[in-house]
């Protein structure tokens, strides 16, 4: 069979699993996250509360609305790991002076220190998936433009 065949019998058949561009996005996260969680228990953290640090590694004193707007989460995900966080000493929750109804996180000096111990993981991720600087740049670059796309009003 020819590659012309090939691709008439995918788009004769398209709902095979592996033809699915979800599928493909699904099972690489899971390929992701299980080197995630092993490089992050040295850290005793989780991938989300990671990701939560890395927010507030780029700019500290945030409120849970705004971290939960540049993560995608939403204040009932949110506070758990906010409260995981703060029970190992790695972040304050306070209330906002100016408006009592937000709560500010900011990092404590462990979270701060945890940073230092944070910083080879981007160059263990690429050292895992064997792509080079550019190729994991340039699916990052994809992936960040088809999510706009995808959660643009229509």
């Amino acid at each position: 069979m020819n590659s012309y065949q090939d691709d008439k019998k995918v788009k004769a058949a398209p709902l095979l699993l592996d033809q699915q561009l979800c599928f493909a996005l699904y099972s690489a996260n899971l390929a992701m996250h299980k080197v995630y969680r092993k490089l992050l228990s040295q850290m005793d953290i989780t991938y989300p509360q990671y990701l939560v640090m890395l927010v507030l590694w780029q700019q500290d004193s945030l409120t849970v609305s705004e971290i939960g707007e540049r993560l995608f989460l939403d204040s009932a995900t949110l506070t758990p790991l906010l409260k995981r966080l703060e029970n190992a000493g790695l972040i304050n929750r306070q209330r906002s002076r100016q408006d009592e109804r937000q709560v500010v996180v900011s990092l404590t000096d462990a979270g701060w220190a945890l940073r230092q111990q944070a910083e080879s993981i981007p160059d263990d991720i690429q050292c895992a998936s064997d792509c080079s600087e550019d190729e994991m740049y340039a699916l990052k670059l994809q992936l960040n433009q088809l999510r706009d796309k995808l959660m643009a009003p229509r």
